[in-house]
């Protein structure tokens, strides 16, 4: 009987930190798996994601050794980590996600995708630093959204909702989600694609088999390892951050903070028109 196959690319999400397991990590990709195909048909699971990928890491490394990989189901989630660097740019973001939905849609696999929270709220940012980073992660959302549509992928809705503020789902990091939110991730894609016929297992239990993390356990997080992430990333986005906080006041008090939405609006809008990436091209990048 051959194997239905199963890839997942992405980032540190889909990597599956904040669910560790043996001394590695699970996460919601390896419990979905389980739910694609009754228990008695073989999968074969493999996960190419990367903590820290952004949308041209997807592209240029994970794509090519998938392709290769040849896929049933495959899926891309990714976007948050480009809306943390300096150099984010819709645009790019929109080409890559374009060039790799469309690598597997025209070779026939089924896409997973899904729109994510904005990590300026997640991390309790002040609104002045949070509002540039959730107009960032609206954009990449809404490219998501309609990528997914031109590609006929089965796209998730997970940038709202209870969970997001379910302390209980998250990892002590406050971006990544514990046990219980992974599982609940993968019970939510399973509900989507067994909703079009995608996945005929059962479905990922949702109660998780450890307790959450304590409050003195982000606290104790924040304090060692998260000192080491926050300042990597203030290296590369804090100047930047600080000066759009600066212009997010500077609009605010003038009453024209709609310009700034308007502006990133409109930024999404000419990515997604851009010409669409031939998998033929794809596969020569």
């Amino acid at each position: 009987m051959i194997a239905l196959r199963f890839a997942a690319l992405g980032d540190s999400l889909t990597q599956g930190i904040g669910d560790p397991v043996d001394g590695g990590w699970r996460g919601w990709a390896a419990l979905l798996a389980t739910g694609l195909v009754p228990a008695e048909e073989p999968v074969e699971f493999r996960n190419f994601a990367v903590s820290g990928a952004q949308t041209a890491d997807v592209r240029g490394r994970q794509l090519p050794a998938a392709l290769v990989f040849a896929p049933d189901v495959v899926s891309v989630v990714v976007g948050v980590n480009d809306t943390l660097r300096r150099t984010f740019d819709i645009h790019a973001v929109a080409a890559h996600l374009d060039a790799v939905y469309g690598a597997f849609a025209e070779r026939g696999a089924v896409v997973l995708t899904a729109c994510l929270p904005d990590p300026g709220a997640m991390l309790g940012l002040p609104g002045a630093l949070a509002r540039p980073l959730a107009r960032r992660q609206h954009a990449v959302n809404s490219v998501v959204h309609a990528l997914s549509e031109r590609h006929g992928a089965v796209h998730l809705h997970a940038a709202e909702g209870a969970w997001v503020a379910d302390r209980a789902m998250w990892s002590a990091d406050r971006l990544h989600p514990g046990e219980r939110g992974h599982r609940l991730f993968a019970a939510r894609f399973h509900a989507v694609l067994a909703a079009s016929g995608a996945a005929r297992g059962p479905a990922p239990g949702t109660e998780p088999e450890r307790p959450a993390p304590t409050r003195s356990a982000g606290l104790w997080w924040l304090a060692t390892a998260g000192t080491g992430w926050v300042a990597r990333r203030c290296t590369d986005l804090l100047p930047q951050l600080v000066a759009l906080a600066a212009d997010e006041v500077r609009h605010g008090l003038r009453g024209t903070s709609a310009r700034l939405d308007l502006r990133a609006t409109a930024g999404a809008a000419a990515a997604l028109s851009a010409p669409t990436a031939s998998a033929a091209e794809v596969t020569r990048t």
